[in-house]
């Protein structure tokens, strides 16, 4: 499907829905059978998106064509795997990118990861994480994320400040 205009805006509170909808469909396409996700998938999400804008700055940003939002994406701080108690690293998570199949291969998830990029960036992210599934890598890679271990990909948001930061 070719589409004329992408609008990519920040979503609102009362689209999580949507955006948790999203993030179950993006399971579901790459793979994962239904029996394996949660029967409490929309609420556990939507929790996990409420406690995150709280306590985590979440932000999710869609793509709309005419009226019909046809892709998301959603970041935060990354809370980490254990306490934070270093200055110098302040990271950003990417999560949820997911535009539906109609839409796909035109540029929309490279336009919400952009707008995800500099969302992090406003909040002095020097760095944003995500995890990618094998359709994704192509994006990511345009975008000059780079692959860490376990195939999460990262992106220096400010080479020059992040180094003058190391250097301390």
């Amino acid at each position: 499907m070719s589409i004329s205009k992408v609008i990519i805006d920040q979503a609102t509170a009362k689209m999580d829905r949507i955006i948790a909808e999203h993030f179950y469909q993006l399971w579901l396409d790459n793979h994962v059978a239904e029996n394996l996700i949660c029967d409490d998938w929309l609420d556990i999400t939507l929790k996990f998106i409420q406690q995150a804008r709280q306590e985590l700055k979440f932000q999710a940003f869609v793509a709309q064509v005419e009226t019909e939002i046809v892709g998301s994406i959603s970041c935060q701080l990354f809370a980490g795997l254990y306490p934070s108690i270093r200055r110098d690293r302040n990271f950003g998570y990417i999560w949820n990118v997911y535009v539906l199949p109609d839409y796909r291969r035109q540029g929309i998830a490279i336009e919400l990861t952009q707008a995800a990029i500099e969302y992090l960036k406003s909040l002095n992210c020097n760095k944003a994480v995500l995890h990618a599934s094998p359709s994704g890598k192509p994006v990511y890679e345009k975008l000059s994320f780079v692959t860490a271990e376990g195939g999460e990909r990262r992106l220096c948001l400010f080479k020059a400040e992040y180094r003058s930061l190391v250097m301390r």
